[in-house]
Order: C-alpha cells, then structure tokens, then sequence
C-alpha cells in the first residue's frame, strides 16, 4: 500500500512502500535492505525483481527520512501512486484519471520500457563488436591497418554500450561497494585502455601490424591489442542484462490485470432518470442499473429486480447465483440474465476488487528477494579479483620484469576474471529451456522460479477452471417411466435455447450437439431465479426447479424427487421437464473434471509433491471432483474466500510446507503471488497469468509435472553453467598471475568458456 497507515500496537508504527531506482543486481537489493534496517525500530524487505521496498517504521520516521537513506546508499526512492482511490460527489479530477476499479492510471505503464533501450544498446553493439572479434581471432582478416579499424568500432562498444556498467560501477566505487558491475567496467576498461597503450606508445600501432597467437605472454606485451576482448564482454553481459530487463518489466502486469477488470462507465439513477457515467464518479449510496451481459460496477446491494450473478471470476463458483432484493453483488461479477438496480455500498479502495489486488501487492513484495548465484558470490569474488590483479602488477615490478611485463600480466587477470561465461549462466539457460517450455505450452517467468520448483514438496489446485472445465455441462438426464431421453431434450432444449442463463445454456448445446437442428419456442416467459417455459410443438413445456413446477400445479413422482435430492447432494445442479401438465425428467448440470487431471494428479505424485484442493465452491461439489481425480478427502478445502486462499497457502508455509498454487481466476492471483511456486492456467484471467510464476497456456493439467520437472532441469543447468564458469576462472586466475597467459589467450579462454555455457544450455532442447 502506498502512503503510512497506522499499525493497531501499542507503539504506534506506519507501514509504507517504496519504488527503488537504480538497482542493477541483487546485491543492490540487499545493500539498500540492510541500510534501511539499520534505522531504530525499520523493518524492511527490499524486492529486486518488483524494484520495491516494503517498509515497517516507527512514527517518529517519515517516508523522506527513508528516501533520505535510500539516496545517500546511491539509489532513487519515491513513494508509488496509490494503486486504488476513493472517488466521490465533486471529485471529478480524480475520477477522470482513475480507471475502471477506481484505479489511478499506472505511470509506469507508459514509461520507456528499460528493456526495449536495453535491446537497442545490445543490438548496435553487437553488430560493431562483431568484426572486431573475427578480426583479431583470425589472423587471415587482418589486413593493412585493422588494427586501426578494430578501434573505431570497439570504442563505441566499449564505451557507449557498457556505460551502465561503468556508470553502476562509479556509483558503487563512491559507496564502497563492489558487484559484478566493478568487474565489468575493470576489465573492460582495462583492455581497452592497454589497447590504446598498445596502438600510441607502443608496437601496435605500426602499419602491417600483426597479432601472434602466443600461450604465454611476450616479453613485452605492447604488441598485442584485447579490443575484442573488451567489446565481447559488453555484449555478452548486455544479452544478459535485456533477459533480465524484459522479465522485470512485467512484474507490475498483474496489478494491472486486476485494476483494469471491472466496468468503465455506470448507469446511474439519479432524479429517477438513468445517466451513465464514468466509474469514478459514482458516489458511496448512490443506485445503478446492471443489464444483462453488464459488469457490475461495484460492491453494492440489489434493491429491485432479480437476475442470476457470474462471480466466478472472483468466488470460483462456477454455478451463477441467483439475487434479489437485499442480497449483495460484487463489483466485476457478471448479470448473466435479469435488469437490477443496485445501491453502491463501498466504492474504490474498499471493494472486493481493490482488496484482492491490495493481496497481490502484498504478497509480491514479502516475498524474500532470489538472488542468483553469481550475485552471491561477488561480494567476494569481486575484490579478490581486484587484490589479485594489483598485487600481480606489483609482484612482477618487484621482480624487475618491467612495467609491460607486469600490466601485460595484471591486464591478463583481470579480462580471465570477466564474468562473462557467469553472465551467460543464468540467461542463455532460461532462454534455452523457456523456449523449449513454450513449444510444450509452458511459459517460465524467471530463474528465481526454477529454484522454487527444486523445493516445493506440497501443491495446491484451485476446482474451477483448473482441475476442471469451469463451465456448465449437462451431466446426465433421468427420464420419468415410459418417457424418451430424445424428446426430452428436444423440449427442454428447445426452450433453454431462449434463455441467457448458463444452465439454460449447457441443456440446449447439448440438446443441439445430440439432436442437431432445435425447433422453434413460441410465448417464451423467464421467472427469474426459478426457470423457463414457452410452447414447442404446440405443447407447453417448463424447465426450472421443483418450486416452479409445483406453482404450475404439476406434481413431481418421488423418483425424480430422489433424483434432483441426489444430484444436489453431490454438489450438481438439477432443474426438471414437464410438460403437458406431467413431470417428464431431471436434468443434472454441472461442472465436470478435465480429462487429464486425474492422471495429472498421479504425476504430481510421482514427483514426491502432495495435492491439495482448495476451492471456494460448496464442499459437496469439491468432495466430489477430488474423489474423481484422486486427491485424499483431507487435502479438500472448500468454500474458501479469495482472502482465505491467501491464509490457507500462509497456514502450510508456516507449517514447513514448500506449497506450489496452481489457479485461473482473479481470486487465485493474491494466492498465486503468494506461494511459493505459482501455476497459472493460460485459458484463465489475466489477472491469474501475470501473477503466476509459470503459466500452462493449453490449460491441460497434465502439463503441471512436465512444467517442474522443464523447471529443475533448467535450474540444473544453469547450476552447472556456474560451477563451471567459476571453476574455469580458478585454474585460470593462477595461470594469469604468473604471466603463463597471454591475454589474447585469456580472451580466447574467456570465449571458450561462454561457449562451454551456451552449449551445455542448448542440451535443454531435447527436454520431453
């Protein structure tokens, strides 16, 4: 939440966010954490992946005393825009700028997207580093001053295209601190500036130069020229730092996914006329019409009319509840039949809607940072690299081996050191074994997801949409004595097929996909909440519950009494036929389980992972599809509220449990964020997608074991990627130091081992 609130303890406290600017590695992340925490009474948790800071202070702090220590440790602080308003009568500036759930619009939206400049530097990079890398590793390309040549194309790289690093590097350097972004910029700078030695003092410069390919270091070193060195590296870091940028940019997407779902205008009754209006200007009290097929614009409650309520998006209820007067609606739910008119109850932060993307914010931000493991290690790594360097230049002075001999050597240590095959680890793996998810319909969001995956040891699937379709099917039909199943669905569809509702709308495709063609309904009347009936075939025929047929006067037989009884014991809906003043059948609806989920459900196992039902429909509804795909009836936890879903996945962490959530519905999305491992299905909200760390975009269930077990495999990867990219630099960095290296070698050396990286990378291709 942006702004202080006041916390209910004794000691008065305020709780803040803050977007962080600045930050380049997760280092930063934890440098920024430790500096706010070290204030008297400041608990703070700094995420790197969503740039934010979330922050618990004493009231004798204020939010610019935080912005003040976040800005001397080097970084850009500010307090974020509200996420949700409260707009009332006379607010029209505001309302104007707030979007459909009383939203202000997200600035960040429109900003310039980081990776997109990113992408540009990289590109224009890359194609001037090119030549120059072919240039000085084949000798036949080295043609009458291409040496000359080699500079004018790598300044620019070197200079313009690495100036994040060098410009982080400045900054950290004026903290104290040193990350892989001090590396960078040293070795970069350091070839290049021994280059432009080399080429103006010293024998590189001279037309028809050469560069041999020597293994150890010529006595002087003054011959040779690394601006290939200096400008590979650039561009191997800049591929990795555009895959990080371009993951971090959708960071925000499920906030807006969220805010952007409920209704834009509002029909709004005001001196008994309607006047449709933007959603920021309704006023709390105020009534509103919601037409079928209509959102509703927000919390409220019904005051005339009846109609039958989608609210799957937000409850998982697949089964549209029917509402009348003096019953409550949620903004963002769906009239899917019947005019309302609606008394708004809470408006902007205070709706369902808001509160359940205030969950979102929440749970992104506590999450713990995932720092990769070259960022761990280069708090250390990095000066031992610098001590090494300098103390090798001053070790070879001391020897009396001259001042070319001992740069040459130092220059060698520090290009050897680049972390450019520890820059590729982590990318070219996610990108290798991304790519690979997306040809099986699996969408991976980031590396800090795959170490989640290696964990988790308990998953949790949400019912509707998940585990099953998510939409109305007509399970069976359960004919009266003597009467034909055909006929019975050529009426009763016939009549359904008049209607909006989703019940009506399951009978009549199925009466049209068994029967084909449906005849014509004449006088066709809906009684809201009860059910329908018209003339077919010159007969007269009623689809609804037992309550209508009864006030028509037709007598249900107890066989399908036992029947309708049956059907709701197990969680379906039921509606009976009649016609011709008898009750000719039950028809069961409902929602019915994928067909791989029950298989699904047994890889899930097979990986050691625990299944869990949550669901927010009714418990014999849930009992019910968990006794068909095979999940204990211990782990089913029904009628559960979006807020619940958040405690109940809390409950198991705290438990020790590594809960993996797998959901498709906006009242998944907070849930999704906060567990551990979040699963969305891809024929779900968006609102689910973008808080979710991987998204099955078919929506198969079975896919689930296939995405965790795509997940470790990667994470496995890009493990191996790094042991060896810091193994090759500890046999390597000795070999440099004593002047065994030439550092044209220790470029080649450094290109091999990156090589080594994207290689064992592309063995995720064959993942199936």
């Amino acid at each position: 939440m942006a702004g202080a609130t006041r916390a209910q303890d004794p000691v008065v406290s305020l709780r803040t966010d803050l977007d962080i600017g600045g930050m380049t590695c997760a280092s930063c992340a934890a440098r920024v954490e430790r500096k706010l925490n070290k204030l008297d009474g400041v608990t703070a948790s700094v995420n790197y992946a969503t740039e934010q800071a979330s922050v618990q202070y004493p009231a004798t702090l204020s939010e610019q005393d935080l912005i003040a220590v976040v800005e001397a440790a080097g970084y850009t602080a500010a307090v974020p825009e509200p996420l949700v308003g409260l707009a009332g009568p006379g607010d029209e500036d505001a309302a104007a700028g707030q979007d459909a759930a009383g939203a202000a619009p997200d600035t960040r939206d429109t900003a310039a997207d980081p990776a997109a400049a990113l992408l540009q530097r990289l590109v224009i990079s890359a194609v001037l580093a090119l030549p120059v890398l072919l240039m000085a590793m084949i000798p036949a390309l080295q043609l009458r001053n291409w040496q000359w040549l080699s500079l004018t194309l790598a300044a620019p790289v070197v200079i313009w295209g690495g100036w994040p690093f060098h410009r982080a590097a400045y900054t950290n350097l004026r903290h104290g601190a040193a990350t892989m972004d001090t590396l960078i910029s040293l070795g970069t700078l350091a070839a290049f500036g021994w280059s432009l030695y080399a080429l103006f003092f010293g024998d590189a410069g001279h037309e028809g130069m050469r560069m041999p390919f020597e293994l150890v270091a010529s006595g002087s070193g003054t011959g040779a020229i690394y601006l290939e060195v200096a400008s590979a590296v650039v561009v191997f870091i800049l591929t990795g730092r555009y895959f990080e940028a371009r993951a971090k940019r959708r960071s925000g997407a499920a906030l807006r996914a969220l805010l952007h779902l409920g209704a834009k205008d509002v029909a709004v009754l005001r001196d008994g006329r309607e006047t449709r209006v933007p959603i920021g200007r309704l006023a709390l009290g105020d009534l509103f019409v919601v037409r079928p097929g209509e959102k509703v614009a927000t919390d409220g409650e019904v005051v005339e009319g009846r109609c039958a309520i989608d609210a799957s998006l937000l409850t998982g209820e697949s089964v549209p509840v029917q509402v009348g007067p003096g019953d409550a609606v949620t903004g963002a739910t769906v009239n899917a039949g019947g005019r309302i008119v609606v008394r708004a109850t809470r408006i902007g932060a205070q709706t369902q809607l808001a509160q359940i993307a205030q969950l979102v914010v929440q749970a992104q931000t506590g999450k713990a940072a995932v720092q990769r493991l070259a960022d761990r290690v280069s708090a250390v790594f990095v000066p031992v690299v610098v001590v090494l360097a300098v103390a090798t230049l001053i070790g070879w002075l001391a020897a009396g081996e001259g001042t070319a001999r001992a740069f040459t050597a130092a220059v060698a240590v520090l290009i050897i050191a680049c972390p450019c095959a520890l820059g590729l680890a982590t990318p070219t793996a996610l990108l290798v074994g991304t790519g690979r998810g997306a040809q099986l319909g699996i969408l991976i969001k980031g590396p800090q997801v795959l170490e989640s995956t290696r964990r988790v040891d308990t998953i949790v699937l949400d019912k509707t949409g998940t585990v099953t379709t998510g939409a109305m099917t007509l399970l069976r039909t359960v004919p009266a004595a003597g009467e034909r199943e055909e006929l019975i669905l050529r009426y009763a569809g016939a009549v359904e097929s008049a209607s909006e509702h989703p019940i009506a709308g399951a009978v009549a495709k199925a009466a049209a996909e068994r029967l084909g063609d449906l005849p014509a309904v004449q006088r066709f009347r809906n009684t809201d909440g009860l059910g329908v009936q018209g003339v077919v075939d010159g007969r007269e025929v009623v689809v609804g519950r037992p309550r209508m047929l009864a006030e028509e006067g037709i007598a249900v037989p107890a066989e399908l009494e036992q029947a309708h009884a049956a059907a709701e014991q197990q969680g379906a809906t039921a509606v009976a036929v009649a016609w011709d003043g008898r009750a000719r059948a039950v028809l069961v609806v409902g929602d019915v389980v994928k067909p791989g989920s029950a298989q699904a459900i047994a890889r899930l196992r097979d990986l050691g992972l625990t299944p869990m039902l949550l669901t927010g429909d009714n418990a014999r509804a849930a009992r019910r599809i968990a006794e068909q795909v095979g999940i204990a009836p211990g782990d089913v936890f029904a009628e559960v509220l979006p807020v619940e879903k958040v405690e109940q996945v809390k409950r198991l962490q705290a438990a020790g449990k590594v809960v993996a959530m797998v959901g498709d519905g906006v009242n998944d999305a907070a849930a999704l964020a906060q567990a551990d491992l979040g699963l969305a299905m891809g024929t779900g909200a968006d609102a689910a997608i973008e808080a979710a760390d991987l998204t099955l975009v078919g929506g198969d269930p079975r896919a689930l074991a296939d995405a965790i077990r795509l997940s470790r495999r990667t994470l496995a990867t890009i493990k191996g990627n790094l042991f060896w990219a810091f193994a090759y630099n500890v046999a390597a960095l000795p070999l440099a130091a004593a002047g065994l290296l030439n550092p044209l070698i220790a470029g080649a050396a450094m290109a091999g081992s990156s090589l080594f990286v994207v290689s064992n990378s592309l063995r995720l291709r064959r993942f199936s």
